[in-house]
């Protein structure tokens, strides 16, 4: 017979609620992050200078090739004590997770600004803009505004993946849900209310990306 506990939810809800607002913390701080990162690698990328295309290919492929629970354990336990004494599970999450995001951005980016009319680039240079002026004031704008909603769902699958930081004692929305079927052994009650909110948070996101979108 199945059984719920509103009990055992009711206790943790300060919880939930806690790691909920972490969850949306370091998703937002990743995502703007990882943002600028991947603008940067998309750059370097299309580069014609080798020195610049080449590590930034080495660098997204090995991102986007390799688990993000390896990374989160990589940066936890081999990069965050090579600049402190202290292991910190935020700031090993935040660091893995715009990185993570950074590689996957750059891409989106380069095919936004690779699906810029050719056309706009000759017309800058025509206008007398150098190559720099014409990506920051012509191609750039055109190339993110065209990729919003792929960043806008970037966004949305960040939230989810930071379930997995988790594993380094980050004690967001998962870590709660953990520790309470760790005391309860109690799946329906802790699981599927961690779902549930997981749900609200990524459709209210959707939501919210979908309005901007529109008033874009």
């Amino acid at each position: 017979m199945f059984d719920f506990k509103v009990s055992i939810v009711e206790e943790y809800t300060p919880f939930f609620i806690s790691g909920a607002l972490l969850t949306v913390k370091l998703s937002v701080i990743a995502i703007a992050a990882g943002f600028f990162i991947g603008l940067f690698l998309a750059l370097a990328r299309i580069s014609s200078k080798k020195y610049l295309s080449i590590p930034a290919v080495c660098f997204i492929e090995s991102i986007r090739g390799t688990p993000l629970l390896l990374q989160i354990l990589i940066t936890y336990f081999g990069v965050i004590p090579l600049i402190m004494r202290k292991p910190d599970g935020v700031l090993a999450a935040v660091i893995a997770l715009s990185i993570n995001a950074g590689a996957y951005i750059a891409e989106t980016i380069r095919g936004g600004i690779l699906a810029t009319d050719p056309g706009q680039m000759e017309a800058a240079s025509a206008l007398g803009l150098s190559h720099f002026q014409a990506m920051r004031y012509v191609i750039l704008p055109q190339a993110i505004r065209s990729v919003i909603p792929a960043l806008g769902n970037s966004f949305v699958s960040l939230i989810k993946d930071s379930s997995l930081a988790s594993v380094i004692a980050t004690p967001e929305l998962m870590y709660w849900a953990n520790a309470a079927n760790a005391q309860y052994y109690r799946v329906w009650e802790t699981f599927i209310t961690t779902a549930v909110i997981y749900l609200f948070l990524t459709l209210v996101t959707g939501r919210i990306l979908g309005v901007l979108e529109k008033n874009h």
